[in-house]
């Protein structure tokens, strides 16, 4: 298995250029599936979860294929072959379950395994379930797959989520958008991600409105057709990279980036000692002077503090002056990070969904492990800022949310490499 080396090594000085969000694109993927003609994405990230979407997709029947070195991915599924998303790539990624309902809506059918993905806490379909069914779907679980039916297809309901999942939100608006009659979802997810969703969807002729608010109101059409359409920039991975110059030290200038996709966490940020600049090419941002000064933070759905900045944040808060109160309220079990900080030297105390984080004035460098996708980033930001050399195992993480991580990393004077195995 690969692993990074990171050695500790000043500030850091440049720009890093963001690419298109990974979820926004998990989501945008399946909605080829809604109709016979070809939908194109543009400023789509080179991962491996796209990966893996494509290969599921194929598995269908649709057509897919990446062009401009992956940042199109052109796809039409006017022919599809099956209405069964397989375990073998299901498990891999829990974005898989987003298949769901396009073809609920279009097939009137639809056999799909639980998902998997990260080890961060359970991923329940409860809320996806309940929403379909309120359209009209019959679902039922054997064997490890959801077996839904529309016996004379979806039908628009008004109904309200339990929590405000952004999965749920977007398998439901999905589905909607060819059911018979008005759908009206109340305590939907509010992220970019889904606000992104429905201006694909509203290209490809869907009648959507309410989305950014928490009562979308989807009127259902007879077809969907054709769209090419703009993947939004990835707020997680700027969020991420924000955190570069805040941990090391320099300024950055995150090329693409907007305030309006990390507003809670910019207010995070500055209450750190950390300024954050709007420019006409994204988003710069830079240290104060001392040290950073611990915050308090609890994750929330947006426009809150995201769950996928929690440990990258704690990265952060290791060195800071004071001490920190991180309370996880969206996955139960994503601390796993913490015993790694550890072993850098970093002084947390978890206790269930809260963690306590005391600064040091400095981490050492160590060797560690990544146990999910956003703790092998965290476990990154710290080795920059360590003293020594930090190896960072299982990487393969990594691949499936950040494209060329060393690179844009080393373009701001990084001292990082990937060791192949």
């Amino acid at each position: 298995m690969d692993s990074i080396l990171v050695t500790g090594n000043g500030e850091l000085n440049g720009q890093i250029p963001i690419a298109g969000a990974k979820n926004a694109c998990l989501t945008l993927m399946p909605a080829t599936l809604l109709s016979e003609e070809p939908l194109t994405l543009t400023n789509a990230p080179r991962l491996s979860d796209i990966k893996t979407m494509t290969a599921l997709l194929q598995s269908l029947g649709a057509e897919v294929s990446t062009l401009q070195d992956g940042q199109v991915i052109a796809m039409s599924s006017h022919d599809l072959t099956s209405h069964t998303a397989d375990y073998d790539i299901v498990r891999k990624m829990r974005a898989s379950n987003l298949v769901l309902g396009p073809m609920l809506a279009r097939l009137g059918q639809a056999i799909v395994s639980l998902p998997g993905g990260c080890a961060i806490g359970a991923r329940p379909m409860d809320l996806h379930i309940e929403g379909l069914e309120a359209l009209g779907a019959e679902i039922e679980l054997k064997d490890g797959y959801l077996h839904a039916v529309a016996r004379g297809g979806l039908k628009g309901a008004v109904h309200e989520m339990r929590f405000a999942s952004v999965g749920a939100t977007e398998n439901i608006v999905m589905a909607a958008t060819l059911a018979k009659g008005t759908t009206v979802l109340k305590n939907a997810a509010r992220e970019p991600e889904i606000v992104d969703l429905v201006d694909c969807l509203r290209k490809m002729g869907a009648q959507i409105a309410g989305e950014g608010t928490s009562t979308i109101e989807i009127q259902g059409v007879d077809r969907l057709h054709g769209a090419t359409h703009q993947v939004v920039t990835d707020r997680i991975e700027l969020g991420t990279y924000m955190l570069a110059p805040a941990i090391c030290g320099g300024e950055v200038e995150l090329l693409g980036g907007r305030l309006s996709l990390v507003g809670a966490f910019v207010e995070k940020l500055d209450a750190a000692g950390i300024d954050v600049e709007e420019t006409a090419k994204g988003l710069k941002v830079r240290r104060r002077n001392g040290r950073v000064q611990a915050v308090d933070v609890t994750t929330e759905p947006f426009p809150g503090f995201p769950t996928d900045l929690q440990a990258q944040m704690m990265a952060l808060l290791c060195t800071a002056e004071g001490t920190s109160v991180l309370e996880e309220k969206i996955f139960e079990n994503r601390f796993m990070h913490a015993p790694e900080l550890t072993r850098m030297g970093a002084h947390i105390d978890v206790q269930g969904g809260t963690a306590t984080v005391t600064g040091v004035e400095r981490l050492k460098g160590a060797p560690v492990m990544a146990t999910d996708l956003r703790a092998s980033v965290s476990l990154i930001l710290a080795g920059l800022a360590a003293e020594g050399e930090t190896v960072v195992s299982r990487v393969y993480h990594l691949d499936r949310g950040y494209e060329h991580v060393v690179r844009k990393l080393e373009g701001v004077g990084a001292k990082i490499e990937r060791i192949k195995s």
